[in-house]
């Protein structure tokens, strides 16, 4: 079984945002989509090591910030690449505004919006899968939207040349982050986007 073969279905961006009880957080999940339209609902998809999807958990309700190909990797850096259980992510960041439900959205390197209240959550494993009705959107720019495969292509940085060195490391392939040592343990999960071992690649320095 060829595991890269996951890599070939589709995939949008997305910047999620909740709130609960004061605490306001943020993530990239790459889970979003309509899955009826009348009523409108839409459903997403969480890694529980995620701030972000305990607060969506316990408030029943978010924002999902439709990225777009304007954007850039400090985007994904601010919200993919640190926690908001040690980092306010909302406290220096300007390119935000607030929706009809008091939570923010992201305004800079999107093309819209869309808020929802949760009606039903699924225990899916690693995962939390949230059916939710949509209560607003917008549009915020006509740039289309950004793919998986956009991202890795034109917004990720390029990987780091491999040299002479002969230091070893082990690059994360999904988001850049570099494990120290000649040897990856076979349970190692990235700390960044939560990506187990297999998508790790050795590099020589």
């Amino acid at each position: 079984m060829n595991k890269k073969t996951m890599y070939q279905l589709t995939y949008g961006l997305f910047v999620l945002t909740s709130a609960y009880e004061g605490r306001e957080s943020g993530c990239i999940i790459n889970t979003a989509g309509q899955v009826t339209s009348e009523p409108n609902r839409i459903s997403i998809a969480v890694n529980k090591a995620n701030f972000t999807q305990e607060l969506v958990q316990k408030s029943g309700k978010f924002n999902v910030s439709i990225i777009s190909e304007k954007a850039d990797f400090e985007l994904f850096r601010h919200f993919g690449f640190q926690s908001g259980r040690t980092v306010d992510k909302f406290a220096d960041y300007a390119n935000v505004k607030r929706s009809s439900n008091g939570l923010y959205y992201v305004t800079v390197g999107t093309n819209g919006y869309i808020s929802a209240a949760v009606e039903q959550s699924i225990d899916l494993g690693s995962h939390t899968l949230f059916i939710a009705s949509v209560e607003d959107m917008d549009l915020l720019a006509d740039v289309p939207s950004a793919t998986y495969a956009y991202y890795q292509s034109e917004i990720k940085p390029k990987p780091v040349q491999s040299g002479t060195s002969g230091k070893t490391v082990w690059r994360c392939k999904v988001c850049g982050y570099v494990y120290e040592g000649e040897e990856l343990p076979a349970d190692f999960i990235c700390p960044l986007c939560k990506h187990s071992a297999s998508d790790f690649e050795r590099v020589v320095l």
